[in-house]
């Protein structure tokens, strides 16, 4: 019998090399506490609408806390056995409260709950990286203002050229990191709405309310259509196009 919590049908464990190429706990343990965020998130939103009652509501966020602190502290121990993050504290929660920290998954598939996680942790990643541009941009002005008359060669075709101000070519790299930021900006819109509640790809028969996680977690708006909302990477895509454009224009700079 399979020991997986997806292994109810399979008479048979997977084989060792497919166990390696399905698990994704190796890179996608970075998602732990936004995953915990979302399940504290979620079961306050079945407690609040009488879906489980308050005491398993109690139970699994103590649990989730404990989880929190165990990967804080790296004592949790991360299982390639178990595949991703989401079974690992899935698992860890039914050892620490039983049959109450199953309850954790109602109202709830893994469809939209790897969306959310996902979603969480792109949005923080496009605030830190907007930060940082904007520091980058600060110590760029800083620079130019103490060399305003400062003279260099301006290169065209790796030629000299014309003669320039260092303050106006350290002012070219400060619009591009603008034109940069406004990007990041744009892959923080697109991730900010929240997928959860739309489960596997259809919603759920539970009366959920979805505004409230939505509100909970931090997103600006819940996500229109349930099948768009657990297939939609669009912000990935557009955060891994802002990131290489910065890096291009990042490397102009090194140089």
């Amino acid at each position: 019998m399979s020991d997986r919590l997806w292994g109810g049908r399979f008479s048979k464990k997977p084989s060792e090399i497919m166990k390696l190429f399905n698990a994704s706990i190796s890179y996608d343990k970075r998602l732990a506490h936004d995953d915990i965020d979302q399940s504290i998130a979620h079961v306050k939103m079945l407690s609040k609408c009488k879906i489980i009652s308050d005491a398993d509501k109690e139970k699994i966020i103590d649990g989730l806390m404990q989880i929190a602190d165990e990967i804080r502290s790296g004592k949790f121990s991360f299982s390639v056995d178990d595949e991703d993050i989401h079974m690992n504290i899935e698992r860890r929660l039914i050892e620490l409260k039983g049959d109450a920290a199953k309850k954790v998954h109602t109202a709830r598939s893994r469809n939209d709950q790897v969306a959310t996680d996902f979603r969480l942790f792109a949005k923080k990643a496009s605030i830190e990286v907007i930060k940082n541009i904007i520091g980058l941009q600060k110590a760029i002005v800083r620079l130019a203002e103490s060399n305003l008359s400062l003279m260099m060669p301006g290169f065209t075709h790796l030629q000299h050229a014309q003669p320039i101000l260092v303050s106006h070519w350290l002012m070219a790299y400060f619009e591009m990191l603008t034109r940069d930021a406004e990007q990041f900006f744009g892959s923080l819109k697109l991730a900010d709405s929240s997928p959860l509640g739309a489960c596997a790809l259809a919603g759920t028969s539970f009366p959920i309310d979805r505004n409230y996680t939505q509100r909970t977690l931090g997103f600006a708006a819940s996500s229109g259509n349930s099948i768009d909302a657990v297939s939609d990477r669009d912000f990935a895509i557009s955060f891994l196009y802002a990131s290489a454009v910065c890096s291009m224009h990042l490397s102009r700079l090194s140089e």
